[in-house]
């Protein structure tokens, strides 16, 4: 779990990792949290002698900070769980079984749902490329024939189901899948890793699971940093992506294309969020 400026909703996800005997385990890399916060971790840890706190290493990004835990980690099997995610009993054991048996490498997602019970955007995704990247963040997914990259509105599957990306705020995989990866790409700082890992996965004739029975209640967005650096470094890591997975002359010339557009929908939408939040005080 990698925590920067969490906030309230990071005591309630380290609760809900404790209250799990399936997990042996919980490795908190704490990457820059306010003093308060950081006082309240260490009483946690005095109390509960399953959480190792990591600190002094300031902010090392997302993808760092995972791979740094991961590294400290014992076990076999690692979960990588956002720290405004509260994990249900017995989730962490349905990840595992979902792709204990499957090929190395795999990765186990689970069912991410919002405050309301709703799934949350991002738990099952197709595969992303320029082309699905720009019919899903556009009115273009309303027009016959195509369809958006998002899979939260398809049936649910009646158990754990192939999918090209879950997303990283639940992740489960095998230690042997974790080395055999790499870990992630410590050059996403925040944001598309979990896209990038899964297409690793594929590229290497793994699998990504989509696990519907492991449920987790994902708040998003409970850090206090500014929404406009968030979406910053979610543009520049789409930028990366396409860029790395253009293996023609073409297709880079049109990733290159596609940058002013990404830059206006993405930081378009920062702007907006950031201007509604200052009006309403939400």
């Amino acid at each position: 779990m990698v925590s920067f400026k969490t906030g309230p909703a990071l005591y309630e996800s380290l609760r809900a990792v404790i209250n799990d005997p399936d997990i042996d385990e919980l490795i908190l890399v704490d990457n820059g949290n306010l003093e308060p916060a950081r006082a309240r971790l260490s009483e946690y840890v005095f109390r509960f002698e399953r959480i190792r706190l990591v600190q002094g290493h300031g902010n090392i990004g997302f993808a760092r900070g995972c791979n740094y835990g991961a590294r400290l980690a014992r076990g076999d099997y690692f979960l990588f769980l956002n720290p405004d995610a509260l994990i249900e009993k017995g989730a962490a054991r349905q990840l595992i079984e979902a792709g204990m048996d499957s090929q190395t490498p795999w990765i186990a997602g689970g069912m991410l749902r919002d405050i309301h019970g709703q799934e949350q955007r991002g738990a099952r995704r197709g595969a992303v490329t320029p082309i699905s990247a720009a019919v899903s963040f556009t009115p273009l997914y309303r027009l016959p024939g195509l369809r958006s990259l998002h899979r939260e509105q398809d049936p649910l599957p009646d158990g754990p189901a192939p999918m090209p990306v879950t997303s990283g705020a639940c992740m489960m995989m095998s230690r042997a899948s974790f080395n055999a990866l790499g870990g992630f790409d410590e050059n996403y700082f925040l944001h598309v890793e979990d896209i990038d890992i899964c297409r690793r996965v594929w590229k290497m004739n793994g699998k990504v699971i989509f696990v519907p029975n492991a449920k987790v209640m994902h708040y998003g967005s409970t850090s206090s940093a500014r929404t406009q650096d968030v979406e910053a470094w979610k543009l520049y890591g789409f930028i990366r992506y396409f860029w790395n997975y253009s293996d023609k002359p073409w297709a880079k010339f049109l990733t290159a294309l596609s940058i002013p557009l990404m830059g206006v929908a993405i930081m378009g939408r920062a702007w907006y969020l950031a201007i509604r939040k200052g009006i309403t005080g939400a």
